[in-house]
């Protein structure tokens, strides 16, 4: 694993104050919903797609991108936080998959934590961070905790990934409510993830719009639908990316349909 060095060149495209502009937040108002396996297929197949992207591991307290890829990185978040790195110093190439990742801490409570100023540091020197990249994406913690919501807030696009449980839904729906209190116009998607097929998965995200539309006075844009697939459980167990095993099987397909929607935002 080598670490990356921003260039100054590319950092000349640097996002204005705000959200960063390339930022993509991947929430859940719920765990096991697929939100971290989500994340990496998303930042592969940006990859793929020729994009230079970086994974950040924004989930504070029990990160676990790098244990889905079997990885045991030098550096982690924690790090960062305690001031002994910078935050491109935390960044490491993941060659089997492509692409960046900064790594977090899974289980240290102190990152879950963090005060509002403190986190408030991280997310400024993220956004810097960003300007060196074509796109990051943020795997962010279940739920509507303060850090959670604080972190997306940042983020240019927050895709929210739910399944058709009506537990998901109802979290999911939470989530999105409290995010558009705190940012009326921020962009929400929503990705349908495990559905039976397309139809049930654009069934299932219906529901969670007319409810938004109805309470909210809001729509969030479909991301896509992943379907149920098998190769999915088989490439986590194995702790390899999706597109390295499976690069044509349905649920790698439709990551790549939630690309080209996003690239053509």
């Amino acid at each position: 694993m080598t670490q990356h060095t921003p260039s100054p060149a590319s950092a000349a495209s640097a996002p204005g104050a705000g959200r960063g502009r390339n930022l993509i937040a991947i929430a859940s108002g719920k765990g096991g919903v697929g939100k971290t396996w989500f994340a990496i297929a998303l930042a592969q197949a940006l990859a793929r797609a020729g994009q230079r992207p970086l994974l950040f591991d924004a989930d504070l307290g029990l990160a676990n991108v790098d244990i889905q890829l079997g990885l045991m990185p030098k550096h982690d978040l924690g790090a960062v936080i305690s001031g002994r790195l910078a935050l491109n110093q935390a960044a490491f190439r993941f060659e089997d998959g492509g692409f960046d990742i900064i790594a977090g801490r899974s289980g240290s409570g102190s990152l879950a934590n963090l005060p509002a100023s403190r986190l408030q540091v991280l997310s400024d020197d993220l956004r810097l961070l960003a300007a060196t990249y074509d796109r990051v994406v943020m795997d962010l913690g279940a739920g509507v905790e303060r850090t959670v919501r604080q972190m997306a807030e940042i983020a240019a696009t927050c895709i929210v990934v739910a399944t058709d449980e009506p537990t998901s839904l109802t979290d999911a729906y939470a989530f999105i409510k409290v995010l558009h209190m705190a940012q009326p116009t921020a962009n929400v998607w929503v990705l349908v993830n495990m559905a039976n097929s397309r139809i049930e998965g654009e069934r299932t995200f219906n529901t969670l719009l007319k409810a938004c539309e109805g309470f909210l006075k809001m729509s969030p844009t479909l991301a896509g639908v992943v379907r149920r697939d098998s190769k999915v459980r088989e490439a986590v167990r194995a702790q390899v990316p999706l597109f390295t095993r499976f690069p044509n099987c349905e649920a790698a397909q439709d990551v790549e349909a939630v690309v080209a929607n996003l690239l053509k935002k």
